[in-house]
């Protein structure tokens, strides 16, 4: 009698995957160029054999399981394979697609044609080339991808060319009459050889909307007098009143109250006024009175900052009176929250140009890719991409519930009354 060997079966050892960590598109620019072509190398066949699974799904439910025929005279049969491609991760990927026929007529797999549509390539490339993938590496990044119909570093230029140039239109026509804004930030911002002066809204309930841009410098009075000009005629409306928060640019300033005349209060930036007054002092005095300066200004109400800081100038006229006539230059527009009464609650977010100098910063790290600019249309459409891409990522502001507060104090202060005919403003 033979013998049969026993054979034991082990248990296989189980295990268990730790969480996956999800990469989001922020996270997915901010790694190295390397690091980004190695998940695209990663992901595209897994994304092919999805598309592969949904074409074939797609023939049996038109044409039944293979080798038997679906029920019915209106049923296609399967007629081979055809050369075709997909879009995947900006990428134009080779494959054979199944052919179906009906009565000697081709039928049209509709997964097929959004796969091989695979929405606005412009666009695609437009984001990746924003995100740093440049031109040229855009051609190592589909060279990496087995198949892969590739674009030229041209083709990727023409493409954002288009598509950039597409959103500078937009941009500048976009429509702002359904904004209710009660904060104007004004600011300059160097892109190359050139200035930007950029304008952001903050509206009644504390979204940040970027208005637009105007190429000069902020001494330009003029100038960005017809900018803001440009913004009333998008439908920008100012009859409720604005703060308009500004460094110490005379321009700006000019520019502000010539275009909205009794509608708008000036606030000054705290933080340029006290690096104004110190750069007149020795290195060795700066700490000290800056120090000084910033608590004085962050007294809670009016008087009691107006006090601080006319002391602080009385003592500062004994050594520099270049920094006390630093510090009277728009003395009182540095307070206009305090006089409002609402710096305790609104302070942090209106009491200095951080609000847009942080915008201008995001979009210098989008355009700093750029080694050579070549004019002055290449410098708009990028700000404008940058700024597009920047807006929808921006937080709402901080003491947006008290916002309500400052539109009825700047109603009071200007005199601004409400009519009740209509519910129209006048002065």
């Amino acid at each position: 009698m033979a013998r049969v060997p026993h054979i034991v079966h082990k248990r296989k050892k189980s295990k268990t995957l730790g969480f996956v960590e999800v990469v989001n598109l922020e996270d997915l620019a901010a790694l190295e160029l390397d690091s980004r072509l190695e998940l695209i190398r990663s992901l595209i066949p897994l994304g092919l054999a999805h598309v592969m699974e949904e074409l074939d799904r797609e023939v049996v439910s038109l044409a039944g399981p293979r080798y038997r025929r679906k029920s019915g005279p209106e049923a296609p049969s399967r007629h081979g394979t055809n050369p075709g491609s997909v879009k995947l991760a900006g990428q134009t990927i080779p494959l054979r697609v199944p052919r179906l026929r009906h009565n000697d007529t081709e039928v049209q797999l509709a997964s097929y044609a959004d796969l091989h549509r695979g929405g606005d390539l412009d666009e695609a490339v437009f984001r990746r080339v924003l995100y740093g993938i440049s031109c040229r590496n855009y051609e190592q990044a589909a060279e990496c991808i087995p198949g892969a119909i590739g674009l030229s570093k041209t083709t990727v230029s023409n493409r954002f060319t288009k598509a950039s140039a597409k959103i500078l239109r937009e941009f500048q026509e976009r429509d702002l009459a359904d904004l209710d804004l009660v904060a104007v930030f004004l600011d300059g911002k160097s892109f190359a050889a050139d200035q930007m002066v950029i304008a952001v809204g903050v509206d009644l309930d504390g979204y940040k909307h970027i208005l637009g841009f105007v190429q000069t410098e902020t001494e330009n009075e003029r100038a960005i007098t017809q900018f803001l000009k440009s913004l009333l005629a998008r439908g920008l409306d100012a009859s409720a009143g604005l703060i308009g928060v500004i460094d110490g640019a005379k321009g700006l300033r000019a520019a502000l109250l010539k275009t909205f005349a009794k509608r708008i209060v000036i606030q000054r930036c705290q933080w340029h006024k006290r690096e104004n007054v110190v750069s007149y002092l020795a290195k060795s005095e700066q700490k000290y009175w800056r120090g000084r300066l910033q608590r004085a200004y962050q007294r809670p109400t009016y008087a009691e900052a107006k006090r601080e800081l006319l002391k602080i100038r009385r003592e500062l006229s004994e050594i520099n009176e270049s920094a006390v006539a630093s510090l009277d230059e728009g003395f009182e527009e540095t307070l206009t929250l305090h006089r409002l009464g609402l710096f305790g609650v609104l302070g942090k977010s209106l009491k200095t140009t951080n609000i847009i100098e942080s915008i201008n910063a995001q979009a210098e790290e989008r355009c700093a890719r750029v080694d050579y600019w070549k004019n002055s249309n290449q410098k708009q459409r990028w700000l404008a991409a940058a700024l597009t891409d920047i807006e929808p990522r921006l937080r709402r502001l901080c003491g947006y519930r008290h916002l309500p507060k400052l539109r009825q104090a700047i109603l009071v202060g200007l005199e601004i009354r409400v009519t009740d005919k209509g519910g129209k403003l006048a002065a």
